[in-house]
């Protein structure tokens, strides 16, 4: 199973310099691909800050989010729950991971979620998220 982060759900329904690579990753996959609801809250967020900052019409956020929502509707990606877990293992690899890499809480938020998902990849293009993730044993997408 793949665990996909914003990053990659945003640039997949925005365009923007990641939306190729995303497209080409999914495609390419055959492994199921999840996301929780934080990923759900953050790339709708995401979609309506690029209005805020006039980076997208609203027409252009309210076309993007209806695709988003209709590809969780018809199951593309498996939508679950945060686990009450990952709040346990993101503090954990805070821990080790903060002062050192300065990641940012919901980062590493998601890193937890794929982990207590039982996820194999995390997709993301977040470097830092990339890295906690590569270190907690995770694979990762490639940056094209």
């Amino acid at each position: 199973m793949i665990y996909l982060d914003a990053s990659v759900l945003v640039s997949l329904y925005c365009p923007d310099a990641n939306s190729a690579p995303a497209t080409a990753m999914l495609r390419q996959t055959r492994d199921s691909m999840a996301l929780s609801l934080l990923a759900e809250l953050e790339t709708v967020n995401a979609i309506g800050l690029r209005v805020f900052r006039k980076q997208m019409s609203r027409a252009q956020a309210a076309i993007s989010l209806q695709s988003f929502e209709a590809d969780l509707r018809s199951a593309v990606f498996q939508l679950t729950p945060l686990p009450e877990t990952a709040l346990h293992r993101a503090r954990d690899l805070s821990r080790t991971y903060a002062p050192r890499i300065g990641i940012r809480t919901v980062d590493l938020l998601h890193v937890a979620a794929a982990l207590e998902l039982g996820a194999q990849k995390l997709y993301s293009f977040d470097l830092r998220q990339r890295e906690v993730a590569r270190a907690a044993g995770l694979k990762l997408n490639p940056l094209w």
